[in-house]
């Protein structure tokens, strides 16, 4: 059964001040439940109306669904709901391919974009900080678990990304993605929905790159964020100079 403390807890992690003060964040769903409980996140509290999860010793607290709806998220309550703890990231590996994210706010494009990474093999991927957090919940709900194997850091990336080349940026303007031989190591920025790549940062990019449009009338604006983030990686990997 729930107690109140419980109850005000779980309401208090949607909000990132408290999720940044208590250290903590919310899971829900069988399949992102599990994807967490499998791998080195920290269990806190897990709610379910299935006994299933009783493994779970003294974090397990068998719930009614009725109760389970009064503290889920989502319209339909699923049967599991979890609290795990916010660890504190590793440092980045320049070394190796590095995404990063300016002002990216939208946080079903985050998530995405975080099992983009986790699909094509990216380690790491650095956020500024006013990116979306990654704790948000319906971030952790589109990235289904991949945050379990994507080292996520929130840094000022005006000052980090200083003098690190290669620097690819995306820009409406700029070579196609298409014809270039690309390495396995650099970093790759992508902008904030609206406004793209900030001038701050832009200023650090020392390769513009494009997709191309092919539609005859070329009139699309852009793309959304995470479908051309797909499309990016996609092109590294497959066109690296360095198999």
């Amino acid at each position: 059964m729930l107690t109140k403390n419980q109850i005000k807890l779980i309401h208090s992690l949607r909000q990132k001040k408290f999720r940044i003060s208590q250290k903590m964040f919310i899971v829900e769903g069988v399949k992102v439940v599990g994807e967490f409980l499998n791998s080195k996140y920290e269990l806190v509290e897990i709610f379910s109306s299935d006994e299933e999860y009783s493994w779970c010793g003294p974090n397990f607290t068998e719930v009614s669904s009725k109760e389970l709806s009064k503290i889920s998220n989502f319209t339909a309550a699923n049967k599991v709901l979890a609290i795990f703890k916010i660890p504190n990231p590793l440092p980045v590996d320049w070394t190796g391919l590095v995404l990063a994210l300016d002002s990216v706010n939208d946080p079903g494009n985050l998530g995405t974009i975080i099992r983009l990474c986790d699909w094509f093999g990216i380690n790491d991927l650095v956020c500024n900080e006013s990116t979306v957090d990654c704790y948000n919940s319906k971030v952790v709900q589109s990235s289904m678990g991949s945050h379990s194997r994507v080292n996520i850091n929130y840094l000022q990336l005006e000052s980090v990304l200083v003098g690190l080349k290669p620097c690819f940026g995306t820009f409406m303007e700029g070579k196609s993605v298409y014809d270039q031989k690309l390495p396995k190591k650099g970093v790759i920025v992508l902008g904030n929905e609206a406004n793209g790549i900030s001038d701050g940062i832009e200023a650090l990019v020392n390769i513009r790159l494009s997709i191309p449009r092919f539609g005859p009338d070329k009139k699309t604006e852009s793309l959304n964020v995470a479908n051309a983030a797909a499309i990016i990686l996609s092109e590294f990997k497959r066109n690296s100079t360095e198999k």
